[in-house]
């Protein structure tokens, strides 16, 4: 035990000079050569690692994007600068989930402490982007009486415009969609923004409401005692939060269940991420009450899921499948040895790694176990998602929709286009922002660029659904498409659930007539 502290004291300390070591290398600048090392490292990488590089670009095409990225950098910049130049080009690739690390700052455990007590400064709003225009569809606090449907225009005088133009070729979905990207803007344009400006505690925001222009000063406050006993008491984790997945930084719910009639025939299931957390226990629960209920219609929200655990949607399909299914096909690595780069120590807490050290000869052998060689000469991993399941006994018999939009992505899609392809369910909405035919991720490899030190994951699977491919290299289509705009978010009218809950009444009432 004595030479256990021991261990643990010498890596905090590490993990102190480490930050400090970090930030410092961040704000460096690095050589025009050592950055042209970088752009050749990170295409090696990938083409020896990502298993379906050129799915959605040609390889000269590539070749001739990294050779021309390279003629640019004649001069040092610090790794955010890089991180601007390179980052388009793995954008260019159309993966969705194939994006260097931004080299953010990294904060002790002092600063982190002092920035909980603090409120955002531009954290407190939600955002619609449009047009790469930037607006502010909610104001919780009512800061500085800002009014939803304020479109800000500038930040410390420079145009949201000129950020978008900055921003958007950062940013790629699965393929040649084009409905992801306002989606992730709402959510990772503040990310940016901090990446080049730093946290800052007040800002000069220029906003139009009704044709008028208003100059804002927003400035970081301290929460009082209130607040921070509300979070206190949220952060409890009660048998509701864990079976729903609470979340204390949006204050909300991943998982949903409800009905919305009295007779409890429409059923509505809300499901915000595929986190696993749980994840059983809540669809075991929401399906018995669906059954006790005998409910006619389920109305399954998917919109704004990025994603997550394979085996949660494998889990969830299984409550609606009619018959035994395979959800994805056999998934696809470069190498039987791929499995083996993932990383296993990365991050892990002092505790942690001492644990991951006495535990890896077993995590070793699992890993080369669950590849193989197919007789296709294709190296695969083994994954109990591309095996039979059967229908669980509480499974759903009766009518399904399916709400997707633009921020519908990975595994909502992969369940999405699995549920079309099966006839079992009417897609309602805007195309999905990740593919119709699958995508990579699965685990990664996170690797880390010799000399700007920016991060690079790589996704080792192909993931695909079981299905006949579309081969649009595009999301999935829904079966109607409704689209939602700022003003129905401005005066919360939920169109596409709105659309489902009539077609639902329409077709209670020809029943009705019929009988």
């Amino acid at each position: 035990m004595k030479y256990i502290l021991i261990i643990i004291f010498v890596l905090n300390i590490a993990s102190c000079t480490s930050i400090e070591k970090y930030n410092k290398q961040r704000t460096a600048l690095v050589s025009p050569e050592k950055l042209r090392e970088d752009v050749d490292f990170t295409y090696k990488k990938l083409k020896e690692m990502h298993p379906k590089l050129y799915w959605y670009i040609s390889k000269n095409e590539l070749d001739f994007k990294f050779d021309s990225l390279k003629t640019t950098i004649n001069k040092p910049l610090t790794p955010i600068e890089f991180y601007f130049k390179l980052q388009p080009v793995i954008a260019k690739i159309r993966e969705g989930h194939l994006s260097l690390g931004i080299p953010m700052k990294r904060f002790s455990k002092k600063e982190i402490k002092a920035l909980k007590n603090k409120k955002g400064l531009f954290g407190r709003f939600e955002y619609y982007v449009e047009n790469d225009r930037l607006y502010i569809t909610e104001n919780k606090d009512s800061v500085e009486h800002i009014k939803p449907g304020t479109e800000i225009l500038s930040i410390n005088n420079v145009a949201i415009s000129d950020y978008m133009k900055k921003y958007r070729p950062l940013i790629s979905s699965d393929g040649y969609n084009t409905t992801f990207h306002n989606y992730y803007m709402n959510d990772v344009f503040f990310n940016f923004y901090v990446a080049e400006k730093g946290i800052l505690d007040s800002a000069k925001v220029e906003t139009l409401f009704n044709n008028e222009r208003k100059m804002v000063n927003l400035k970081r406050e301290s929460k009082n005692k209130e607040e921070l006993e509300k979070e206190k008491i949220g952060k409890k984790r009660t048998e509701e939060k864990k079976v729903n997945d609470y979340v204390a930084f949006t204050s909300s719910y991943n998982r949903n269940f409800k009905f919305l009639d009295k007779d409890s025939t429409i059923a509505y299931m809300k499901i915000q991420s595929f986190s696993k957390s749980f994840s059983d226990r809540f669809y075991k629960e929401s399906f018995e009450k669906l059954k006790n209920a005998a409910s006619s219609y389920l109305i399954l929200d998917v919109r704004n899921n990025y994603g997550g655990s394979l085996s949660e949607i494998n889990n969830l399909y299984s409550y609606l499948a009619p018959e035994p299914f395979i959800l994805i096909k056999p998934s696809q690595l470069t190498s039987t040895t791929t499995p083996l780069k993932t990383n296993y120590f990365r991050q892990s807490s002092p505790f942690q790694f001492i644990i991951k050290t006495l535990l890896y000869p077993g995590y070793f052998f699992s890993q080369i176990f669950s590849s193989y060689k197919g007789k296709d000469g294709i190296a695969y991993y083994k994954m109990k998602e591309s095996k039979s399941t059967k229908p669980k006994k509480d499974a759903f018999t009766g009518k399904v929709f399916v709400l997707i939009n633009g921020g519908s992505f990975s595994a909502s899609s992969i369940i999405s286009s699995k549920l079309k392809h099966d006839k079992r369910v009417t897609l309602v909405g805007e195309e999905t922002g990740g593919a119709n035919d699958g995508t990579v991720a699965g685990f990664y490899s996170y690797q880390k660029l010799p000399n700007s030190k920016i991060e690079l994951p790589i996704g080792l699977l192909l993931v695909q659904p079981n299905i006949d491919f579309t081969k649009t290299q595009k999301g999935v289509v829904p079966d109607v498409e409704i689209t939602q705009n700022m003003q129905d978010i401005l005066d919360k009218k939920d169109v596409q659930l709105d659309w489902v809950k009539a077609k639902i009444e329409k077709e209670r009432e020809n029943k009705k007539i019929a009988d």
